[in-house]
């Protein structure tokens, strides 16, 4: 808590001015362009690798980036990434969601131990909210990892995009480079771009192309982030050489109303 305590008084010397001068800018009408879901780990600093200041983007944080499908949705069990879904594209009429895992996430780790059903018991998950949040939420995933393992991570595995008839075509990892649980970590990523897609208050803005849905993924150990590109039907590295390419594929994609 020292750490923090002094963190504050010196960001009241360095940054806050320049904070308030941002503040003053947005006022009591900010103009966020995106809602960001990303993971809660401590190394994920979102605004800091998107460059982006005060008003720019929503941002929710949980275990995992998870985004419960609509399914698993009632009054009684109501989280807050469904009201925030709201809060950003119904009312304040943000357009582009965005999904962002990253490497080496605890909670996909956890997930993927979980696939032995002697760790995932009742009585297990009813003593841990963290292994119960990621087998309720995340067991899409960890299905079509494995799915994924019995081709030898060679075949490509099929997600529902804006709409159920708009799907995409994803390959995982082609070259090998990253672990299993990294895997399962950019298969979680895309999923939930199918999860946030289940809700029927976005079915209009998704329709008309008023939404669009996009996933990143956080290399931690390079600080590569890597866009997942519908055209390559896979994650691409974001850089000097491939930003062209990527950003042609997002304004001809999203500007043709899908």
């Amino acid at each position: 808590m020292d750490k923090i305590l002094k963190g504050i008084l010196k960001y009241r010397h360095t940054f806050r001015p320049g904070m308030v001068e941002q503040f003053q800018q947005v006022k009591d009408n900010p103009v966020p362009k995106a809602i960001f879901f990303t993971c809660m780990d401590s190394r994920m600093l979102p605004t800091r690798f998107t460059y982006t200041n005060v008003g720019d983007m929503f941002i929710v944080r949980n275990a995992g980036n998870l985004v419960p499908h609509a399914k698993l949705y009632d009054t009684e069990t109501v989280s807050t990434e469904p009201a925030a879904l709201e809060l950003g594209c119904i009312v304040n009429g943000i357009k582009n969601v965005i999904i962002c895992g990253h490497s080496d996430c605890k909670a996909m780790n956890l997930l993927y131990d979980l696939r032995d059903p002697a760790l995932a018991t009742p009585e297990k998950l009813h003593m841990s909210p963290l292994s119960a949040w990621v087998c309720r939420h995340g067991s899409g995933s960890l299905t079509k990892l494995m799915q994924l393992k019995v081709s030898d991570f060679k075949a490509p595995l099929v997600f529902e995009g804006e709409l159920p008839m708009r799907r995409f075509v994803a390959y995982i990892d082609p070259e090998n480079q990253f672990s299993i649980t990294d895997k399962l970590s950019q298969v979680n990523t895309l999923q939930q771009l199918q999860n946030v897609s289940s809700y029927g208050m976005l079915k209009r803005g998704l329709t008309r192309g008023e939404i669009h849905i996009h996933a990143l993924w956080f290399d931690i150990y390079t600080g590569n982030i890597h866009y997942f590109s519908r055209q390559q039907k896979r994650f691409v590295d974001l850089n000097e050489d491939t930003l062209p390419q990527i950003s042609e594929e997002v304004r001809t994609y999203y500007s043709s109303g899908r």
